[in-house]
Order: C-alpha cells, then sequence, then structure tokens
C-alpha cells in the first residue's frame, strides 16, 4: 500500500502545481493614463541610401535634437553631425505635417536594385509609425513631406544638404 499511496501522490501533487499556476492573477497591473495625445509626432526620420558607390544620407529629428549622417560604403567615408534643437524649430517642423494625412501616403517599389537611391521617411507618433518608401511617386499627398524636407534642410548645414 505505501508504494499505491506514493504513486498518487507524484500524480496528483504535479497536477495540484499546475492548476494553482494557472489560476494565479498573470494579468499586467495597469498603466496609469497619460495626457499624451497619441497623435503628437515624437520621430522624424529621412533617408536616402543606394546609387553605385553606396551612398547614403540620414537625418533622425526629435523635439529636442537632429542628428545627420552620410558617407559612402564604396570609398569608405562616413561624417556625422548633431545638435540641440529649440522647441520652435520643433514645431515649425512638425507644422507642416498633418498626422491624419499620413494614412493616404502611398509608397513605390525600392529603386536601390537598379542602382537607384530610395528616400524613405519615418514619422512616429505616440499611437501609431509610419513609414514610406519613394512617396514622391504620389504627388498629391506628398507635399506635406516634401515641405518638411525644405524645412530640414533650412536646418542642417551645407554639407549634408
Amino acid at each position: 500500500m505505501p508504494t499505491t499511496k506514493n504513486v498518487y501522490l507524484k500524480l496528483i501533487f504535479p497536477i495540484f502545481l499546475l492548476s494553482a499556476f494557472f489560476s494565479c492573477d498573470t494579468k499586467k497591473p495597469e498603466q496609469p493614463a497619460t495626457s499624451k495625445n497619441s497623435n503628437e509626432i515624437t520621430l522624424i526620420r529621412l533617408s536616402h541610401i543606394g546609387g553605385t558607390m553606396g551612398e547614403y544620407r540620414i537625418i533622425k529629428v526629435t523635439k529636442d535634437s537632429i542628428f545627420a549622417e552620410k558617407g559612402a560604403t564604396a570609398n569608405k567615408t562616413h561624417q556625422e553631425w548633431a545638435s540641440a534643437i529649440s522647441i520652435d524649430t520643433w514645431k515649425q517642423l512638425i507644422s507642416s505635417i498633418n498626422v491624419k494625412d499620413l494614412d493616404y501616403i502611398k509608397s513605390s517599389p525600392s529603386q536601390q536594385s537598379v542602382d537607384g537611391i530610395d528616400e524613405t521617411f519615418q514619422i512616429r507618433t505616440a499611437k501609431k509609425a509610419h513609414f514610406y518608401v519613394n512617396s514622391f511617386a504620389d504627388p498629391e499627398h506628398y507635399k506635406q513631406l516634401q515641405l518638411l524636407k525644405e524645412q530640414l534642410d533650412n536646418i542642417l548645414p551645407k554639407e549634408y544638404k
């Protein structure tokens, strides 16, 4: 009889542990509601990548800073530049972007496969990240991105334009 009791205990104990484990409340505590606007732009990234020499130019802008880098992989050149920006400059940059219209912008196929240069935009909000590749082929909706590019060129040093 003692061996039978041990077998039952060996079976019942794991079942008890499993049932206790699965009955535990595994919900994460609720995060406090934030007053952050879900359509507020948090990041803008523009890049031009491709070409026969493997050229690249990448610009990343957040609410308080701008970072730019450029170079070519064929001749192994690389330069970087970074600077703080004022809140007024940030507001001016994002003023050209209507977040509600971002879903309508269309991307086009990559041109890198034929030694072309791809222009990519990334615009992040607290709610969503928007990515566009060669959206200049959509002239109706590209206007706000074109204006954004022009405003970025006003901020960047001459060698990064």
